[in-house]
């Protein structure tokens, strides 16, 4: 089973998406749903996947679990849940016994867009990591550079639970890379129990002015850093659709993975995604 783990679902005309609000992001302003992705993993030879939250709000938790419980190829949801709440091991009982809670596999937020670059050291946000893991669910890191040093102490105080590195913590493609990332990001993948997911590469690049061969140090960075066995392929689609086509996207990592050879390339488009996740 061949598994993109990583898309999006939304709609403008019904929430509210702060990040969604710059004029270079109209193109992707509108509605995408189960209907616009499945001819796109049916034309690339993908099978299922993973849809990942896109806002902070409970109910776009639930509108995916619904969505995944109606959609055979969606077999798994990162939603979010408030982190800080002291009644969030409550909310995910809950979401669990809602239709499709089943395939609730992890949580995700939006920590690069918090001003604390210490965020996720909060006790706060820590005890919220604890009720998670108690559930045996993963947590996605979305973070940049300036995070990963949290992300790498959070992962280290919590060594028996699955973290999951979201876009390689988008490196500075567009302008060349940075030692800094390279570091991080090594440091991070010291802690065995985090898998990084090669996605949402070619938007971290000049979105008109970009390829397999440009993207391919960055994607051969992580594999150095976390092997084979630790990376995942996310098409981030439709953010993606800013750089390019799923097809143009998917190829180009596909090129990259292969490049570093068959046997990654395959555990990247399937079984780790499924060892991260706890996929059944």
């Amino acid at each position: 089973m061949a598994i993109d783990a990583h898309q999006h679902f939304w709609d403008p005309a019904r929430a509210d998406y702060p990040w969604m609000s710059a004029p270079e992001l109209a193109p992707i302003r509108r509605a995408f749903g189960p209907a616009d992705l499945a001819p796109l993993l049916k034309a690339n030879g993908i099978d299922a996947s993973i849809v990942v939250q896109c806002r902070s709000a409970l109910a776009e938790t639930e509108e995916f679990l619904a969505i995944a419980d109606a959609t055979p190829s969606v077999i798994g949801v990162v939603g979010w849940a408030d982190l800080t709440d002291a009644a969030i091991g409550d909310t995910l009982d809950r979401l669990r016994t809602l239709p499709g809670g089943a395939k609730l596999v992890g949580v995700r937020h939006q920590v690069h867009d918090e001003a604390d670059p210490e965020w996720l050291l909060r006790t706060e946000v820590q005890r919220g990591l604890t009720e998670i893991f108690a559930r045996d669910l993963t947590y996605d890191f979305l973070v940049r550079t300036r995070e990963l040093p949290a992300a790498t102490a959070t992962a280290k105080a919590f060594p028996r639970s699955r973290f999951v590195l979201d876009h390689a913590a988008k490196p500075p493609i567009a302008d060349g890379g940075s030692v800094e990332w390279s570091e991080r990001v090594a440091a991070l993948a010291a802690c065995g129990n985090v898998w990084c997911k090669v996605s949402g590469l070619a938007t971290e690049a000049k979105w008109n002015d970009w390829d397999a061969e440009r993207l391919f140090p960055f994607v051969q960075h992580v594999a150095k850093c976390f092997g084979e066995d630790r990376l995942i392929f996310g098409s981030d689609w439709p953010v993606c659709l800013l750089a390019g086509s799923y097809g143009e996207i998917e190829g180009a990592l596909e090129t990259c993975l292969t490049k570093l050879g068959a046997s990654t390339r395959e555990k990247a488009f399937g079984v780790n995604a499924k060892t991260a996740y706890r996929l059944s």
